[in-house]
């Protein structure tokens, strides 16, 4: 019989698993989402944008986004990319000032 691989954490992907570069968070505002950010920062992500919040009638329900850094960067560049790419081409359209 076969070994089983012990069963990887959804917090710790395995080395052919890549990270999610945006997560969100959502949940009772409670310890346990508390925890569920904090484990992701401790992971290398970082608060992407403010959090947010509403009542349901009975509890009070937040959301938080993380990204990893290297995202960021991969689509800043892309960002900068896109504008040297608009700088270096002749525009023909109309409405151009």
């Amino acid at each position: 019989m076969p070994a089983t691989a012990p069963a990887q954490s959804p917090a710790a992907p395995g080395p052919a698993e890549e990270r999610l570069a945006y997560r969100l968070f959502t949940g009772p505002d409670d310890r346990s989402f508390c925890e569920r950010v904090s484990a992701a920062l401790a992971e290398g992500y970082v608060l992407h944008g403010s959090p947010s919040a509403t009542f349901n009638g009975s509890t009070v329900i937040v959301a938080q986004a993380v990204v990893l850094p290297a995202a960021i960067a991969s689509a800043d560049a892309a960002v900068a990319n896109a504008v040297d790419e608009l700088d270096g081409a002749e525009f023909t359209g109309e409405g151009h000032a």
